[in-house]
Formats: structure tokens, C-alpha cells, sequence
């Protein structure tokens, strides 16, 4: 993904560029129309207040009905400078509201109307996010990462600085921005400071490297996984600030490798990873403070039982993971509980618990 000389612009003007049409866009000409339109009302009160010694509300009167042509009765009896004054009303009013009609009008038609609106509406869902995720780059894993954080019913909001691939997820009903990922304005726009977790994707690693730096730098808090094509590059990832450093060519390569030595426990880990091929998922519990769980032993859970789970591991606050946990283990607040079992059967478990997800 190449990165722009500057941040992207309003989508009003990226549609005029991308059309190559005029650089004046139809909502400069309506702002540029009605600032003129102002002018000339302001100018007109005066000179009706002055010329034509009315009241301010009489001249403020004379202008609307003037300049709106609506007309009114025409008197002999005015000077010719008030006449040749409202001449000028007529001719320079009137053409500020055809100006500015005109850019409306523009705007219609060319649908940067529809472009506007949805541009609004797509600001207003990413505001309303919260401990969300912020994909940056669209390209192949963007937008499979995309597509499964949509089907796991996660918020998320991706960010691309092409315009076709924009377009492309935003067609897919997705949350996006086209802008530079590197830039503050834009990683806080997506809301970088309510996000739990950013996923840079870029197929550059030195965007990527920078990406991470900057979000780290907005966003200590956050966790942050880094895509990166070269060894080498892992180390710098980290030090930037990177959670955890992704390497498609070496998770390539050993999937090849359980494929050719273990392949039915490859085509196993496929299904369960993958549950619209398959009945059972795993999923993380994580549970915080004054959880119904803390305290309780895996045995008293009756997940087994009762809501027909398998406690697969249990990763503790200090990173260490106990696999199979034996019956009497007992929950503890930071704990991650990782269990398989179908999707249903795991939203009851939370339920049971009251545990968020």
C-alpha cells in the first residue's frame, strides 16, 4: 500500500478527483455561493437602512423580498440612486442563488450528496465504538481478517489509503477510512484510544514498523499484532511496540509441514479454527474481577456436564498456560479459560456466569 504525500480528503473532493472533474467540488461552490449570498444580503440591509431611510426590519424586509424575487409594489416615488441600489440587489443576489443552487444541484446528480451523508454515517458508527478493533490494510488478509471478525460478530474498523480498496470495503457494509494508517489524525479517527486491539497488515514491513511505533505511542494500552514478511523484522516489530509479530510465510510453512506429517491433525485443527465447516469452535473466557467464576473450581463449573464444554487450557495473569486443567483447579481473576464446544453451548456457559464477551 503506498502511502500519500498528506492525508486523504474529504470524500467529496476524492470523488471529484477520482472522476477527474473540477478541483472545486459542488460543496465548495454552495460554500463559496452562500458566503457571497451573505455578503450581498448584509450589504443590501445597509444600503436599503441608508438610501432608502426604512427601519432595520423594513430594510432586512426589503432585502428578503428582493432578492427572493418575490417583488413588491414598485414605487415612482424612489430616488434613482435607491432604484439603480436595488438594480444591483436584484442582479448580484439573484446570481449568488443561482451559484449556490447550482452547486446543490451538482451535488445531487453527481451523487456526492449520497457520498457526504454516508460518509457522516460512517463517522458517527466508528465514535460509537468502544474497545474495538482497527484492521489497517485491506489487502488479502485484511479483508479474510475482516471477514472473520465479521462473522464473530466483532467491531472493527479498517483502514486503507487506496481508493478501490476502500470502496471494496466499504461495500461489504464494513467501517472504514481511507487514509494513511501512519498518521496520528487518522489512527484516532478510527478510535485508536478506545480500541483493544490494532492488527497492522500492511504488506510493507517498514509501514508496519511505523504503524505500530505510532499506535503504541497514541495507545500504550493496546495490543497490538504486526504482520511482517522478513525474519529480520520481528525484532524491530517488537521493539517498536508489536504484542505479537505475525509471519504469513512461516505459519505457511508449517501448515504445509502438519499437512504432509499429521494430516489429520491438521484437517482437525482446520475444522474447529474454521466453524462454518464445523459444529465445534474454541473461544477464550476471559475472566476479570468479582466474576462468578473466580473462586470455583473447574469441576463445580460442570461445564462438562451441564453445558457440554471442554476446558481445553487455562492461560494465567503471568502468561503461563496450564493445559487440561485438572478437575480441582480453581478460577482465578485474570484467568483466560479456553473451551471447546458449539457456539450455542458456549454463549449459555456465559450467560450462566455472566460473563461478557
Amino acid at each position: 500500500m503506498e502511502r500519500p504525500a498528506q492525508r486523504q480528503p474529504d470524500p467529496h473532493r476524492l470523488t471529484q478527483v477520482r472522476r477527474g472533474g473540477s478541483t472545486k467540488s459542488p460543496l465548495t461552490r454552495m460554500r463559496n455561493g452562500l458566503i457571497v449570498l451573505g455578503v450581498v444580503f448584509a450589504v443590501a440591509v445597509i444600503g436599503f437602512r441608508i438610501l432608502g431611510d426604512y427601519d432595520w426590519v423594513t430594510a432586512l424586509w426589503m432585502t428578503a423580498i428582493t432578492i427572493s424575487s418575490v417583488g413588491f409594489s414598485e414605487t415612482t416615488d424612489s430616488p434613482p440612486s435607491l432604484q439603480l441600489f436595488t438594480i444591483g440587489v436584484i442582479v448580484f443576489g439573484m446570481s449568488a442563488a443561482a451559484y449556490t443552487f447550482g452547486g446543490f444541484v451538482q451535488m445531487v446528480l453527481e451523487g456526492e450528496l449520497e457520498i457526504l451523508l454516508g460518509h457522516r454515517r460512517m463517522t458517527r458508527g466508528i465514535e460509537n465504538l468502544s474497545g474495538h478493533v482497527i484492521v489497517c490494510g485491506f489487502g488479502r488478509i485484511g479483508e479474510v481478517l475482516s471477514t472473520d471478525l465479521k462473522h464473530s460478530r466483532r467491531d472493527f474498523v479498517v483502514i486503507d489509503t487506496d481508493s478501490e480498496r476502500f470502496e471494496a470495503a466499504k461495500s461489504q457494509g464494513f467501517l472504514c477510512i481511507c487514509g494513511d494508517a501512519t498518521s496520528d489524525e487518522i489512527l484516532l479517527e478510527a478510535g485508536i484510544e478506545r480500541a483493544k486491539t490494532l492488527v497492522s497488515a500492511l504488506p510493507s514491513d517498514a509501514d508496519n514498523v511505523f504503524i505500530t511505533l505510532t499506535a503504541r505511542t497514541l495507545c500504550p494500552s493496546i495490543q497490538i499484532f504486526s504482520r511482517a514478511e522478513h525474519p529480520t523484522t520481528e525484532r524491530k516489530l517488537i521493539q517498536a511496540g508489536a504484542s505479537k509479530v505475525i509471519m504469513p510465510a512461516i505459519i505457511g510453512a508449517h501448515q504445509l509441514e502438519r499437512l504432509i506429517s499429521r494430516p489429520s491433525t491438521a484437517h482437525l485443527i482446520e475444522l474447529v479454527s474454521q466453524s462454518d465447516f464445523f459444529d465445534v469452535e474454541l473461544d477464550e473466557i476471559t475472566l476479570p474481577e468479582n466474576c462468578k467464576l473466580v473462586g470455583v473450581t473447574v469441576s463445580a463449573t460442570e461445564a462438562h456436564r451441564k453445558h457440554r464444554l471442554l476446558v481445553v487450557a487455562v492461560k494465567q495473569a503471568d502468561a503461563s498456560m496450564i493445559f487440561n486443567p485438572g478437575a480441582e483447579y480453581v478460577f482465578k481473576a485474570g484467568d483466560i479459560a479456553i473451551v471447546m464446544g458449539r457456539a450455542e453451548d458456549i454463549q449459555r456457559f456465559r450467560d450462566a456466569f455472566e460473563l461478557l464477551i
